[in-house]
């Protein structure tokens, strides 16, 4: 099992927004695919998502694309669920319909539901506890150590 790559994506966005706006020129969805290195549809989809989550504006045209709220205050939390899908409790699939006849099949649903209903819960924790900024703060870290 694995979260879909939109997360990240998503967070390389913002991350670009947070970091190149508002001193330069307008990020179109154009340049943000070419640092993410995808398709610009690819990038205008998860622009989408952000904007109906309330985390970009897209301005038509070649307006670009700004964030609505500081870095400071939009978590990882924020950002994942603008973008994946999942319902409380619904992190990890099950199968739909083990065999009831089968001791295992009847009870496995069961037996996992509270382990990864806490893992879900602890993956969110930690999402939530992390914002924007500091991501672009250890990105521009980084980027000093590397250009050093």
């Amino acid at each position: 099992m694995q979260i879909s790559s939109r997360f990240s994506v998503a967070v390389h966005v913002l991350s670009l927004l947070a970091m190149y706006q508002p001193t330069d020129a307008p990020l179109t969805s154009e340049r943000m695919a070419g640092s993410v290195n995808t398709n610009p549809v690819v990038i205008r989809r998860i622009l989408g998502q952000l904007k109906k989550a309330g985390l970009v504006e897209v301005r038509p045209a070649a307006g670009g694309t700004f964030l609505t709220r500081q870095p400071a205050i939009i978590s990882l939390l924020d950002v994942y669920r603008a973008v994946e899908v999942v319902e409380a409790g619904r992190l990890f699939g099950m199968s739909e319909k083990p065999n009831p006849a089968c001791t295992v099949g009847r009870y496995i649903q069961s037996a996992l539901d509270v382990t990864l209903q806490r893992a879900q819960t602890a993956l969110e924790q930690e999402l939530a506890g992390v914002s924007l900024q500091q991501v672009t703060v250890d990105i521009a870290a980084k980027a000093a150590v590397g250009a050093g």
